[in-house]
């Protein structure tokens, strides 16, 4: 084994992944072994370049998270035969294109520590970090351009897009307290939803899947997106630094008006002095998440996410038995398991 396929085995052994229960030790060696082809393409992506804008890539490559957009990707191939190359270049495309907008977004935020680290930003500075997510955005349509499917790089380029668009929304929408459901829930499928989909329809087109398991996938992916994503909004409001790894109420300080806001906004309007001013001390944001907790916006919050979650799972009840159902099944109880 080369001194690069090691190092990447080691990664990919040391990296957290979904706990799954599996129905024969073959299924979980096909899909750890996926995996772990994956974490070499994109390991071999962050050794492209040296110098810093390589070192930024690897950072954020290696920077945490379970790969989960990579392993709907996986999940929703063609059941009982290892993954294909088409598959795994679009497994890796998603994780690229997911990596990308992160570090963008860090840098929009100013962020300074995702997942408990230092940011590309806050470590290299804007320049480097705009310079790392655009390589990494380039980077996630070569390897997919690979695959040889136009359409599929049509559907990437249509979810990058859509990408673009919600952050333009989440912009516009700053500090605004008449943000409705509606508005927030189009935010979220263009920010998250819409990439879950992508991810997991790709992987069902790429296998060689019919249009109805492919259209159910996609469709299961983007509810459970839109589950993620409420999930991660209530946990903005309830968590700790040490489990989300970002500081409690970031939502709050960066006018970004999420689900059990809005809900909270409902219960107690005054809340809204606050919320549409910049630059919320902490006083001001632990008012604002104690008003959350008192009114109960989490528990309708979570009830969203929850009904989304039912939704899908009836979606994949219905789906085609050639992805695997039992392994999808048990992500989006994960989901769930995010916040309870």
């Amino acid at each position: 084994m080369t001194s690069r396929r090691r190092g990447a085995a080691e990664s990919a052994s040391l990296r957290p992944r979904p706990k799954l229960s599996w129905a024969s030790t073959a299924q979980k060696r096909r899909v750890a072994h996926g995996l772990d082809l994956v974490e070499d393409r994109l390991t071999a992506v962050a050794a492209e370049y040296p110098g810093e804008l390589g070192d930024a890539c690897r950072a954020t490559l290696s920077a945490g998270g379970k790969r989960v957009r990579p392993l709907l990707t996986l999940l929703c191939a063609r059941s009982g035969e290892p993954a294909q190359e088409p598959v795994l270049r679009a497994a890796a495309a998603v994780e690229l294109l997911h990596m990308a907008t992160l570090v963008h977004d860090d840098v929009l935020d100013r962020a300074e520590l995702r997942r408990g680290r230092p940011t590309v930003a806050h470590a290299w500075g804007p320049a480097t970090a705009v310079s790392a997510g655009n390589f990494l955005l380039a980077r996630a349509f070569s390897e997919l351009v690979g695959a040889g499917d136009p359409a599929a790089v049509d559907l990437l380029s249509a979810t990058a897009v859509g990408l673009s668009e919600g952050e333009v929304l989440q912009r516009a929408e700053a500090h605004d307290v008449d943000v409705s459901v509606e508005a927030y829930v189009l935010r979220c499928e263009h920010k998250t939803a819409d990439l879950f989909a992508a991810a997991c329809a790709l992987g069902a087109r790429l296998s060689g899947a019919g249009d109805e398991t492919t259209g159910a996938v996609g469709k299961w992916g983007r509810l459970i997106g839109l589950a993620f994503q409420v999930f991660d909004d209530i946990l903005d409001c309830s968590g700790d630094q040490e489990s989300t790894g970002k500081r409690p109420g970031t939502d709050v300080r960066d006018g970004t008006v999420t689900l059990p806001l809005i809900y909270a906004l409902e219960a107690r309007p005054e809340l809204a002095q606050i919320l549409r001013r910049p630059g919320a001390g902490d006083a001001e944001v632990g008012a604002v998440l104690s008003a959350v907790m008192e009114t109960g916006a989490l528990e309708r919050a979570r009830g969203d996410a929850l009904r989304y979650i039912e939704d899908a799972r009836s979606v994949l009840a219905a789906c085609p038995d050639t992805v695997e159902r039992g392994l999808l099944a048990q992500v989006a109880a994960q989901v769930v398991d995010r916040y309870s």
